[in-house]
């Protein structure tokens, strides 16, 4: 069976696994805990980030690459078409939501993160032992705050990425507004990249994500709550609702969470 080397919230992670999951494969997920797991993947693979994908005694790294992979060794279901053009068209979607909204989406989720200890430690799989997400949900805002700035993720930067996605959003309602992907008829690799990619800014309706269950459908309300851009996030959800599989046999979380993302 192939073996996901995954993040349950990597966008990146998400987007290879509705590719998996529109071509009806079957694969097992491996959470990659940051920091010690990634010295374990990278002793396998050469590799520290995820997505890493195993096939039989192969390693696929990389999203893009993951996805050329999977139409190579199992051409059902094509994420990328034949046609030269739609080709050229669908690979510069996909990258461009790589470059834009998957970054972008990091920076604004990075801020409310920040900004709310309770939400922190929901972001954990529902799987996380309780210890983790007391330790997780403990550090201090200040200490993100600085650390932020350490990676360049300033309240200026931050406030940039969010206007920037405002415009990203906009242009992708408009693209869908009389074709049911972005590309026509067909869904492309394109359509599952800035579906998986979009996460961050506003969580799939339904049971996808290893996630407390309040938080299925729930946002960064700057984006999420603003009706203009309610068409684009309903197409989202249609196109999991036809590809995406569900998961299964996972209980709803418990307790005291989070029913909705704040950032200021």
């Amino acid at each position: 069976m192939l073996e996901l080397y995954q993040w349950e919230l990597s966008q990146y992670s998400e987007k290879v696994r509705l590719c998996l999951d529109y071509k009806g494969l079957e694969y097992r997920k491996i959470e990659v805990t940051p920091g010690i797991g990634q010295v374990e993947l990278f002793r396998l693979t050469g590799q520290k980030q995820v997505p890493v994908l195993k096939d039989g005694h192969r390693y696929i790294v990389d999203s893009t690459e993951i996805a050329k992979y999977l139409d190579s060794e199992y051409p059902d279901r094509p994420l990328i078409p034949k046609d030269k053009k739609k080709r050229a068209q669908a690979l510069l979607l996909e990258d461009w939501a790589d470059e834009t909204m998957g970054i972008k989406g990091r920076k604004a989720l990075f801020a409310a993160i920040s900004q709310d200890q309770n939400f922190r430690k929901s972001l954990l799989p529902v799987s996380t032992p309780d210890i983790l997400k007391s330790v997780v949900e403990g550090v201090p805002g200040d200490f993100l705050n600085v650390l932020g700035f350490g990676v360049g993720f300033t309240p200026d930067i931050i406030n940039s990425a969010i206007a920037s996605l405002k415009q990203d959003l906009e242009i992708l309602t408009e693209l869908l507004a009389d074709s049911p992907y972005l590309l026509g008829d067909e869904p492309t690799i394109a359509d599952l990249a800035v579906a998986g990619l979009s996460i961050l800014l506003k969580f799939p309706q339904g049971p996808y994500l290893d996630l407390p269950e309040s938080l299925r459908g729930k946002g960064l309300p700057i984006l999420a709550d603003n009706p203009d851009y309610e068409p684009f996030f309903t197409w989202r959800d249609r196109l999991y609702e036809q590809f995406r599989k569900p998961l299964t046999g996972k209980p709803p979380a418990t307790g005291n969470q989070p029913t909705s993302i704040e950032i200021d």
